[in-house]
């Protein structure tokens, strides 16, 4: 388990209840006056950022516990552990997290990255169809944060996508227009035979995917790509020229082995960092300061 002494601004849950309920003005005050980065990316040259926006779509399983991410203290632990690491320089959320971090202070300094469109529910008929009902573009930059995240599945056989796309097209033209990074996570999706949203996860459809969501918006000069590691990885990063992090995933059985792939992923051209929530906050032995320690080791 994290250490909690290791959390910034030591306030527990009850305090952060307490905030909400009599002075929920605080949070709007927190993010004024947070201290701002000076770039995206950590004295290591990349950005080193932790996911956390997982919940707000009803994805809590880590490895095998399958409600690991409902328990939001220990999640707000661990969380508050990986940022205060060296060489961790950035965060990835909903409101509801983001929030939090500012409240315990766990977000100065750092890129905060606000996760956009939470509407397809893990498991649900309607997942491909993902309705952005968590920040905008006006939100994020009020907020004073650095960028938006939206996840853009394609599905072929599901006529939801293209309201998906159309959503991220605009997202994408609204954070260009204050100036904000655009982080699309792009993915041709199947439904299994369970009826089951899958990922395809071949170089082919990465290509594919990162074509189309490149082409996004009325402009890409804001655009950084979410991708994960596939075989070929080289010949995934050549489709396009916009910079790519590379996404943790599941928690695997063999830690090691998704490191060395983190790792020769980073010696591509495009590819400017890590964007890892799971596999960091939960790794096998639950040592969370080692497994982040490692990640950036390899930056």
């Amino acid at each position: 388990m994290p250490d909690p002494a290791a959390t910034p601004g030591r306030l527990g849950l009850g305090d952060l209840v307490e905030t909400r309920v009599h002075r929920p003005a605080l949070i709007a005050e927190a993010a004024a006056r947070r201290a701002r980065p000076d770039s995206v990316l950590a004295e290591h040259g990349k950005l080193m950022m932790i996911a956390a926006d997982h919940p707000a779509r009803g994805a809590l399983r880590a490895g095998d516990k399958p409600l690991a991410m409902g328990d939001r203290a220990d999640l707000l632990d661990r969380l508050c552990v990986a940022l205060a690491r060296p060489g961790v320089n950035g965060v990835l959320g909903t409101p509801d997290i983001l929030e939090d971090l500012l409240l315990l202070g766990a977000l100065e300094g750092k890129v905060v990255v606000g996760s956009m469109n939470r509407g397809g529910l893990a498991g649900t008929a309607f997942e491909i169809d993902d309705r952005f009902t968590a920040y905008d573009a006006a939100a994020i930059a009020a907020a004073g944060f650095e960028g938006g995240k939206m996840l853009t599945r394609i599905d072929p056989d599901d006529p939801g996508t293209v309201a998906t796309l159309e959503a991220s097209g605009r997202a994408v033209s609204a954070l260009a227009g204050h100036g904000l990074m655009a982080m699309i996570e792009p993915f041709i999706s199947h439904r299994d035979a369970g009826g089951r949203v899958r990922n395809e996860l071949t170089a082919d459809a990465m290509v594919r995917a990162t074509a189309v969501a490149a082409g996004l918006g009325t402009t890409s000069a804001y655009t950084w790509l979410k991708v994960p590691i596939v075989d070929e990885m080289e010949r995934a990063m050549e489709a396009t020229t916009l910079p790519a992090l590379i996404l943790g995933g599941e928690v695997a059985d063999d830690q090691d082995a998704a490191v060395a792939g983190w790792a020769k992923a980073l010696a591509l051209p495009t590819v400017q960092g890590l964007v890892i929530g799971r596999s960091l906050l939960y790794p096998p032995g639950d040592d969370v300061a080692k497994a982040v320690d490692t990640a950036v080791g390899i930056l």
